[in-house]
């Protein structure tokens, strides 16, 4: 499978000086005739602006719906799989995409483009083995987010390494200002297989030997990402395996975390009045991702969001979610409000303050998460086992052993592994 994503991040980078499209959308003439819309992504601001945009091209001979959940990969697939699909279009990232096509379950979007979408920046098609399977809305990144009077408390600077921020921690802690300054979505599964990723990319690992299938984890630079990944967590919440996004960034907003590794999709809840103290908000800073191990390279991987059409539809079904979709992704939805959500991909978005440390994680050659057809089962792997290195069950040899046997029965039955 092949796309740039570099290129893609290049064009937000070049686009970013343009000035704000701030038309209103209410009650869009959409020109649908008849058809269904059903959205199932994640439950972020910005899929949800997106969402509720698509929605405005409901009618009476139109329904739009959606259903926005953290659990989104959990049930797109199977939603996706029926014949008619409950779902006419999974919101998607980088790395969810390859399970829907893996499964065949979205469909070229070609002609669509060709009737519908003539107008859509060439930038924003997510073209894979010659055909476009999706169409990108935004870019993301998780990135340093940090409590400004905090640090300024222990006079530090914001870290610029994993190893920086460990030493920032123990300042806070041993100041007496927090017990657990660290925060991170290091919950079992995703979450924590993700964080390794992140961790093992700045470490300068290579997932699977070159040119294969055949995975390549238990090395030394994957015990480094674990023992960093673990000394991380003894700054952290005793509950961290059960943190996601959405509860770490509560625990923000309680007050209770100085420094963490985050989703700059996230971030705009985090410096708004509502959920916590202007204490808070007011101290809530975005920066650079950080390195780790000495390398150069960040800790971090550079995302795209975008949304598909469902293979199992009716063609007419399928117009109408090309539409709305295009719809809710389009410049018309850009105005003071929603211009912090994401850094958009979309003809007049203006970066704000909060947008930063996605635009810094692009400046400082961040790598793409891995979009590989096999790169899922491996994710899958790393989520199940991580955590008995974590709480002390197994040492990282063990794990790693562990994760590179769950793998690869996994891509045997795949038949990515003979």
């Amino acid at each position: 499978m092949t796309i740039s994503i570099q290129r893609l991040a290049q064009t937000v980078l070049l686009g970013a000086t343009a000035l704000a499209c701030t038309v209103g959308i209410a009650n869009a003439d959409c020109g649908i005739k008849s058809g269904r819309v059903s959205i199932v992504g994640n439950e972020f601001p910005a899929i949800k602006t997106v969402a509720a945009n698509a929605a405005t091209c409901a009618s009476s001979t139109v329904e739009v719906k959606s259903n926005l959940t953290a659990d989104h990969q959990k049930i797109n697939l199977a939603g996706m799989s029926g014949n008619p699909a409950e779902y006419t279009s999974a919101v998607i990232a980088t790395s969810s995409i390859v399970a829907l096509m893996n499964e065949g379950v979205i469909r070229p979007l070609d002609e669509l483009v060709a009737a519908h979408g003539q107008d859509i920046p060439k930038n924003r098609l997510v073209t894979i083995d010659g055909k476009v399977m999706a169409v990108a809305f935004m870019a993301n990144a998780q990135h340093q987010v940090y409590r400004k009077d905090v640090l300024e408390k222990v006079g530090v600077q914001p870290p610029k390494s994993y190893e920086e921020m460990l030493e920032t921690a123990e300042k806070i802690r041993a100041a007496g200002i927090m017990q657990y300054p660290v925060g991170g979505a290091y919950a079992a599964g995703w979450n924590l297989g993700q964080e390794f990723v992140n961790m093992y990319i700045g470490m300068g690992g290579e997932f699977f030997k070159p040119g294969t299938a055949e995975v390549a984890v238990n090395n030394d630079q994957g015990v480094a990402a674990l023992e960093m990944m673990k000394k991380l967590t003894g700054y952290m919440n005793p509950d961290y395996l059960t943190h996601d996004s959405n509860a770490t960034s509560a625990e923000w907003e309680a007050g209770n975390v100085a420094l963490m590794n985050m989703w700059g999709s996230r971030t705009g809840v985090l410096v708004d009045t509502e959920g916590s103290k202007p204490e808070v908000y007011e101290n809530t800073m975005v920066g650079a991702p950080m390195t780790v191990g000495g390398g150069a390279i960040p800790a971090t991987t550079l995302w795209w969001d975008g949304w598909t059409v469902a293979k199992n539809i009716s063609d007419a079904d399928a117009e109408a979610t090309f539409i709305a979709m295009k719809r809710g992704s389009g410049p018309e939805i850009l105005n003071d409000a929603t211009m912090r959500e994401a850094v958009w991909m979309i003809e007049g978005y203006k970066p704000a303050p909060i947008n930063e440390g996605v635009m810094q994680t692009m400046t400082m050659g961040a790598k793409p998460y891995p979009m590989l057809p096999y790169m899922g089962l491996l994710h899958t792997a790393l989520g199940d086992n991580i955590a008995d290195f974590l709480t002390g069950k197994e040492d990282a040899r063990t794990t790693l052993a562990d994760i590179e046997a769950a793998y690869t029965a996994a891509a045997r039955e795949k038949g990515f592994l003979q």
